[in-house]
């Protein structure tokens, strides 16, 4: 039965296909973190009057059965059910009766879906700065076994100026710093209940917001009811702003490393283990890894767009739109964790060609510097750099 099912109701079934969509699918990811939310919020109606004690232990003993039923690959989302929640209550239903219609007192499918999706983006956000950390390491590894080692530094694709490998792995370490401090600051913000606020006006019985609040180790409550509603969607967007940003950094990097270890340049090679082969061409070892990764970072903005896209406009309160927000987030933080951990994989397999880096260190790459030795001597910066340019003009 839906939960918003009245007698004398029937949903035409075309209507009922476009309205459920994949969501029932999605929810396979969330329902552990409803389950939670829903044992939180049992034993807040439970200390607030609304529920008796036999009453919660069935409520929570049904959870916990779900969450093994789950665990096993046993407990089905069926597209009749339209998503966890409604599953959730209908198995609750069917094994305690009236009590299982207890479990819905005092909150709207709108609350009970954020505060899900909430702790859902809480930890995985959370698993992807610890992965951003773990190829940091590898980053750092890297530039330890390569310190000092000299090489081409370009600008416009073109020779520029000498720089070191050591530089170019801490530079992709600092850009992850960066990136990491985007990602704990959204989790800052997102660290707040919106349990008990309902469809964004909240309910007119008495709970305890901040029992919940605590029992899901929420920083604090999400008072205002209307924000609450008003930030679904737009903490989506966040998430996968912060999300984006990072994968702009693999994205950098993944394109650096193409470039680099071409044939043609061949200052770094790529293990075996992370190159694939051509179906056609016996020689071929392809770095479609980091092909994947540069195009992933063009995904992840993309789902971006789309949540952009689907709150912009939207009046205050609960709005279906905002079930179409789920899709794209998930599928970001999917590939976020996966890009992160195939990169490290690639530095921690990525070997500098000392040879191919000190013969790259052409004359060129030492124009400034000449050009300063001048400056350091007395002559004007311009008229050193004209100097330097017409002794090192081709011809």
């Amino acid at each position: 039965m839906k939960l918003w099912e009245k007698k004398g109701t029937k949903l035409d079934p075309d209507v009922e296909r476009y309205t459920v969509g994949n969501d029932y699918l999605l929810d396979n990811e969330l329902l552990p973190y409803d389950l939670k939310a829903s044992k939180a919020h049992a034993r807040m109606l439970h200390a607030c009057g609304w529920l008796m004690k036999d009453e919660l232990k069935k409520l929570l003993r049904g959870l916990d059965e779900i969450a093994k039923l789950h665990a096993e690959g046993r407990f089905t989302i069926k597209p009749e059910d339209e998503d966890c929640h409604t599953a959730i209550e209908n198995y609750l239903v069917k094994r305690f009766g009236d009590v299982g219609k207890k479990i819905h007192t005092a909150r709207s499918r709108n609350d009970q879906s954020m505060a899900a999706i909430r702790l859902l983006m809480k930890d995985r956000l959370g698993q992807v700065a610890k992965e951003a950390k773990a190829l940091q390491r590898s980053l750092g590894s890297f530039a330890k076994k390569n310190k000092g080692k000299r090489m081409p530094g370009y600008t416009h694709t073109r020779k520029a100026m000498p720089t070191s490998v050591d530089t170019l792995a801490l530079a992709y370490g600092d850009m992850l710093s960066d990136d990491i401090a985007l990602l704990e600051a959204v989790l800052g913000i997102l660290d707040k209940c919106p349990l008990g606020s309902a469809a964004g006006f909240g309910v007119p019985l008495k709970i305890d917001r901040s029992m919940t609040a605590k029992e899901l180790g929420f920083a604090a409550v999400q008072g205002n009811p209307i924000h609450c509603a008003n930030s679904r969607g737009k903490y989506e967007s966040l998430a996968v702003f912060s999300l984006f940003c990072l994968m702009q950094s693999l994205n950098k990097m993944a394109s650096d490393l193409m470039l680099f270890t071409m044939p043609e340049l061949g200052y770094f090679s790529l293990a075996p283990e992370v190159c694939t082969g051509s179906s056609i061409m016996p020689q071929k070892r392809n770095p479609d890894v980091l092909e994947l990764v540069r195009a992933n970072a063009h995904v992840v903005h993309g789902n971006l767009v789309r949540i952009d896209g689907i709150i912009l406009n939207l009046p205050s309160g609960y709005n279906r739109d905002y079930q179409l927000t789920k899709g794209p987030l998930l599928e970001s933080l999917g590939i976020m964790k996966e890009s992160l951990r195939v990169m490290a994989r690639v530095f921690s397999g990525l070997k500098a060609q000392d040879k191919r880096l000190e013969a790259a260190m052409t004359p060129e790459l030492f124009a400034t510097e000449k050009a300063y030795r001048l400056v350091k001597k007395g002559v004007p910066f311009r008229e050193a750099y004209r100097k330097v340019a017409q002794e090192m003009a081709p011809g």
